[in-house]
């Protein structure tokens, strides 16, 4: 994307939860852009203001609490980056510290670092829409008046939030390019690299003590309500029942809400299929839509809604501030683990995919626990593996209403895949940690943002943004192997003497039946290995390419009936339930794989996560398939 160069360079600088990224993403819209910072892997995402004075380049720098003593990447390149002394970059021009006006007692030393090492800086005072703790309400002019930084009253949730701190950038552009760039130059110069912004620690603190107390926050403030709702979702014993009922009731929902919409997607890809057959000659071409494409991609479709009602209720309890607190709640446990409360956002990222879980991990400032987070982050059940879940589950468990008020059989056998994916999380974390270099274990420091409701704009457009990320995905990888293993497992045709199915005779067969002597002792069957191999690119591939290998295996009923009764017919339960243990622990796909080598700079490490996944998916599996074996004989 081709750009004018900036008149000014602005970075937004601002604590977690604090909502610098949302103002960001209101002042740069699509004009944003990613990429490394020179020599290293912490990304650097920017964008550009443009306006009649010219163009602003915003730099987003990551979330952080403290520039004292940079302990983590993330940390160390924003302190860095203030003072210009990395790579050629030069020091922004100004910087914009966001301050969430409801935690603005914690965060006003952010800014008083932030003052001492830059000469230009803007507050951006947010969240102005909310109550405020305090018995004077802090306004713009106030905290201007008090830390002497120009301030500009932003909601960063709302829309139009940030068009005023727009404004002041633009309008401020050219009049303060010239004193600021001197300023910033200057300030560089006076910079020590090896001390970062440890010299100033003195001073920063003189100066926010003073604030503290002409702000009158250093008086106690009334319980507000955040605080009391905290009581008890925080409290040692409650908090943890009330986190294992929010989840569990989320998993429910996944099966149990997902239902009629799965019903009307699979009655279109009926009827599609049905129309296609109908006004399309029998030959090569039919076979590829029908059976190909649409058995293959249209059946990872299906499970669309059940990914969706997933990340509604991530998006929910994110938004409500609850996500934090299990951040907390989970410490402990952690902690026994060899690992802090500081993995939790790694490892919760990783339910939505494993790659975010990772780079997410850049925020844990001990390098043993870093590399720990990243080799068990794939372990965490990402949204891929949820299709072959939800096939598995409605193909062979009941829909058995185990109660009066709503829990059924399905949704507790998903709720413990998942727990098992945790449980072997922590058991890897667990044993590693006995073999590497044991380090101090450091307080988890979190923001806790205040509750509120969360706002149906962001949830409609975060599960729209999820749908347009799958679809892609299914339009795009899943359509790929989908037409090639259709290819595989079409050609070459069968004999003219040919007695079992034409697909057994083809290339994905051979294929399937050459591999299988891998996979016989766990019970899988060709058409499985077939599916595990392309499943390798993409996890949601395995429902895709059971479809095809099943639609061309199938009789013409077979092939416009869903896939989940087809296979109910073809394969045992230890099958399909060893199949689930393997899929708990799976070997993850290769874009995950990419990025644990450029996360660790290590061959080894990541030959090392995708050997011991396979090991132990193998041994889940065997398991699984001898223990179901014996109980389904002894039945």
């Amino acid at each position: 994307m081709s750009v004018p160069h900036p008149v000014l360079r602005v970075a937004l600088l601002g604590s977690p939860n604090s909502g610098k990224s949302a103002l960001f993403n209101q002042l740069t819209g699509a004009t944003q852009k990613i990429a490394n910072y020179a020599g290293v892997t912490v990304e650097r995402k920017s964008g550009w203001l443009k306006g009649s004075q010219g163009t602003i380049e915003l730099i987003d720098l990551p979330g952080l609490y403290s520039l004292e003593q940079p302990r983590t990447p993330d940390e160390a390149i924003t302190a860095q980056f203030l003072i210009g002394q990395i790579g050629n970059e030069s020091p922004p021009d100004r910087v914009v510290v966001v301050l969430d006006v409801t935690h603005i007692k914690r965060q006003l030393k952010l800014l008083a670092y932030v003052q001492q090492v830059h000469p230009s800086v803007l507050v951006a005072l947010n969240m102005m829409d909310r109550t405020q703790p305090y018995s004077e309400r802090i306004d713009g002019p106030v905290l201007a008046r008090i830390t002497g930084c120009e301030v500009v009253e932003t909601i960063a949730i709302q829309p139009g939030g940030a068009v005023a701190l727009g404004e002041r950038l633009l309008t401020d552009a050219a009049s303060h390019r010239t004193r600021v760039r001197a300023a910033a130059q200057t300030a560089q110069s006076n910079q020590d690299p090896s001390l970062g912004l440890g010299a100033h620690a003195e001073d920063a603190k003189r100066v926010y003590e003073r604030w503290i107390a002409a702000l009158n926050l250093d008086q106690n403030v009334p319980m507000t309500r955040s605080e009391r709702v905290d009581a008890w979702v925080l409290h040692p014993i409650l908090g943890p029942i009330i986190l294992a009922a929010v989840l569990f009731f989320t998993f429910q929902a996944v099966f149990s809400w997902a239902q009629p919409f799965m019903h009307l997607i699979s009655a279109a890809m009926a009827w599609l299929g049905d129309a296609l057959t109908a006004v399309l000659p029998t030959g090569p071409i039919q076979s590829l839509l029908v059976n190909g494409i649409l058995a293959g991609a249209g059946t990872v479709l299906l499970f669309l809604p059940q990914i969706l009602i997933l990340f509604a209720f991530i998006i929910i309890l994110e938004d409500s501030g609850y996500l934090p607190r299990a951040a907390f709640l989970l410490d402990r446990l952690m902690s026994g683990v060899g690992l802090s409360g500081r993995a939790f956002i790694p490892l919760l990222s990783s339910f939505a995919c494993a790659i975010p879980g990772i780079l997410a991990t850049r925020t844990i400032p001990d390098a043993r626990d870093r590399q720990i987070t990243i080799l068990i982050a794939p372990l965490m059940t990402c949204s891929a593996r949820l299709p072959v879940y939800a096939l598995l589950i409605g193909a062979f468990i009941p829909n058995t209403q185990l109660t009066s008020w709503g829990i059924n059989l399905q949704g507790l056998v998903l709720f413990l895949l998942y727990t098992a994916g945790i449980a072997g999380a922590f058991a890897v974390a667990w044993l590693l940690s006995r073999f590497r270099r044991a380090s101090a274990t450091q307080a988890l420091q979190m923001e806790l943002p205040s509750y509120h409701w969360p706002l149906w704009r962001h949830l409609v457009l975060g599960l729209w943004q999820r749908t347009q990320i799958f679809v892609n995905r299914v339009g795009g990888t899943i359509l790929l192997l989908m037409v090639v293993v259709w290819f595989l497992s079409s050609f070459p045709s069968p004999p003219p003497d040919a007695t079992r199915p034409a697909i057994e005779y083809s290339l994905a067969g051979r294929l399937g039946e050459a591999v299988l002597p891998i996979f016989k002792p766990v019970g899988f069957g060709w058409q499985i290995v077939v599916a595990l191999i392309p499943g390798l690119a993409a996890r949601e591939v395995v429902v895709g390419v059971l479809g095809t290998v099943y639609a061309l295996s199938g009789s013409a009923t077979e092939i416009t009936s869903s896939l989940a009764p087809m296979i109910a017919q073809s394969w045992s339960v230890p099958t399909a339930l060893a199949l689930l243990a393997w899929y708990v622990y799976a070997p993850q796909c290769l874009s995950t794989l990419a990025v644990v080598r450029r996360e660790t700079a290590s061959w080894r490490m990541t030959a090392f996560l995708a050997g011991y996944q396979f090991v132990l998916a193998y041994a889940a599996a065997w398991a699984t398939f001898n223990l179901a074996s014996q109980w389904w004989i002894a039945r």
